[in-house]
């Protein structure tokens, strides 16, 4: 990946994490940004988040979805690119791999 494409990543993920700060659903409350993955035509980009809670994960990805043309929005006001991405959130693959090697981990100790 060029540096150029690393530095709107970048920016992009500071920008969103406090715009998403600042919105006020309780269902984004633990929410954290871990990435942003901006296709090279900048038009598209994948947002990765992580939730602190399980059990609130589909509901803050229905709603930063939900919410993604208001961020949108407000992301062209404070960056200036050519083009405004169009956002679409998803769960962060590797925090959830993570999450699953450690259950797995933890699981074999117990049996031991």
């Amino acid at each position: 990946m060029s540096d150029r494409m690393l530095r709107v990543n970048s920016i992009l993920r500071e920008v969103l994490a406090e715009e998403i700060e600042r919105l006020s659903d309780e269902r984004l409350e633990f929410v954290t940004v871990t990435g942003v993955d901006t296709s090279p035509d900048l038009r598209h980009a994948v947002v990765y988040i992580d939730v602190l809670r399980d059990e609130q994960r589909d509901e803050a990805v229905a709603a930063l979805n939900k919410a993604a043309p208001r961020l949108r929005g407000l992301v062209g006001r404070q960056v200036r690119m050519k083009y405004t991405p169009e956002l679409r959130f998803e769960m962060d693959p590797g925090v959830v791999s993570g999450t699953r090697i450690e259950q797995l981990l933890r699981g074999l100790g117990e049996e031991e």
